[in-house]
């Protein structure tokens, strides 16, 4: 083994990428229960077949575009290692061999669209989906984690900081998802019927294993098993905890009572604020940030009905807002301690940390709003992205893939059993 790679940190990142990798199904999970039980499967369908599609583009070129060296202008990587050439065994990237660093950003590219098909659940055409996920990881995704982390990217030379995605990960994926639920519109029923989540329990086992998976997600991007890794692995502990308990606090005080489902997003919406910002951070910063995120979110949820986007699954509400929220207070809370340099106004770095954050907001989201409009309009034009109003209406799961979640059917009706005597019950 080359002395250059160290093995301490390269089993660390080996079980990151393994815990990163397991966000995708919790994600699904979590987004199953959340729509109603004709749309179960084809929303757990979304989050799994977003594995394999994302897995080949960033192969291809997805990781050659983000981390090759600059092709011009801090805007995208070259070519070098189209089909991952030029990349071996021994190859490294900083101590861990390179292969390894390939596949742990590989499952951050996955779950960033994984989590764009929140926005769209219940009415998006499969095939159209499968079109989607690729182009849009190669023309939007990979250039964005190019801007913020990598080589000669316009952004980290600027100096705008993101540890861990809060603007490569979450503000892509809530503008993308914005942009898509603008091309697909509401589900029919959109403000006048309740269209409550089907199964709690899904959705708090779901929040369990993304908040596993989460440690690897911020704590792996250390890229090394030393200090800095055990500070943000506290920090997203207590993000996620403090997120829960701002959410939470916000529903007693405004409606009476707290519910599973509000604790479940509060500690989604803390742990996406802590991502950006975990690695920049005191205890005290992640405490602040996590409540932060949960009060903050816990209203941005509704703005969908005030406004008339249907993000099915408050994409937008959660993982955008949060990103914002994570994304600004590194300006405001970043420490000497943590950046070893950067300060951000709270710790007597004043205006320019948090300038260049504001700054990085906006692009960020344009861009990935812009593209991913684009896309989508292009695919509406051609192949059609949206299922017929027969179809949503009856149920998604069975019109796109033949089958139901549960035994009762579609409506009071046996679905059809397309393969007798297959494995599982329809």
């Amino acid at each position: 083994m080359p002395e250059a790679i160290d093995p301490a940190a390269t089993a660390w990142l080996l079980a990151s990428t393994a815990l990163v990798l397991l966000m995708t199904p919790g994600l699904a999970i979590f987004y199953g229960g959340m729509v109603r039980t004709t749309g179960v499967l084809n929303m757990i369908m979304m989050s799994f077949i977003s594995i394999p599609l994302v897995t080949v583009a960033w192969l291809l070129a997805g990781y050659s575009m983000a981390f090759s060296d600059d092709a011009g202008g801090g805007f995208v990587g070259n070519l070098a290692h189209f089909g991952m050439a030029g990349i071996d065994p021994n190859t490294v990237h900083g101590t861990v061999p390179e292969f390894l660093f390939a596949t742990f950003q590989l499952t951050f590219a996955i779950i960033t669209a994984a989590l764009v098909s929140g926005a769209i659940a219940d009415r998006a055409k499969f095939s159209a989906w499968m079109i989607f996920v690729p182009v849009w990881a190669i023309v939007v995704y990979s250039p964005v984690a190019h801007w913020v982390w990598g080589t000669g990217g316009w952004l980290a030379k600027f100096g705008a900081l993101d540890y861990a995605g809060g603007l490569v990960v979450e503000i892509v994926s809530g503008s993308s998802a914005l942009a898509l639920a603008l091309v697909l519109g509401p589900r029919i029923g959109f403000k006048t019927e309740a269209m409550r989540p089907h199964n709690l329990p899904f959705v708090l086992l779901g929040v369990g294993l993304l908040w596993f998976g989460w440690f690897g997600f911020n704590a792996g991007s250390a890229l090394a098993a030393n200090g800095t890794a055990a500070a943000i692995f506290l920090n997203t502990l207590i993000a996620g905890c403090l997120g829960m308990l701002g959410w939470l606090a916000v529903e007693q005080i405004r409606d009476g009572r707290p519910t599973t489902f509000g604790a479940a997003s509060g500690v989604v919406a803390g742990l996406v604020a802590i991502t950006p910002s975990c690695g920049y951070i005191t205890v005290l910063g992640s405490l602040i940030v996590g409540l932060a995120a949960g009060v903050v979110c816990s209203f941005a949820v509704g703005w969908k009905f005030k406004a008339g986007y249907d993000d099915s699954l408050d994409v937008v509400g959660v993982h955008f807002v949060g990103g914002v929220v994570g994304v600004f207070l590194i300006g405001l809370l970043a420490a000497n301690v943590m950046t070893g340099g950067p300060e951000g106004l709270l710790f007597g770095g004043g205006l320019a940390q948090l300038g260049k954050q504001l700054v990085a907001i906006p692009v960020v989201a344009i861009y990935a709003f812009a593209v991913s409009y684009g896309i989508g309009k292009l695919i509406d034009a051609t192949i059609g992205f949206r299922v017929s109003a027969e179809d949503e209406n009856a149920g998604i799961d069975f019109a796109q893939h033949a089958e139901t979640a549960y035994s009762e059917g579609v409506h009071g009706h046996q679905a059809k059993r397309p393969n007798p005597g297959g494995f599982g019950a329809h």
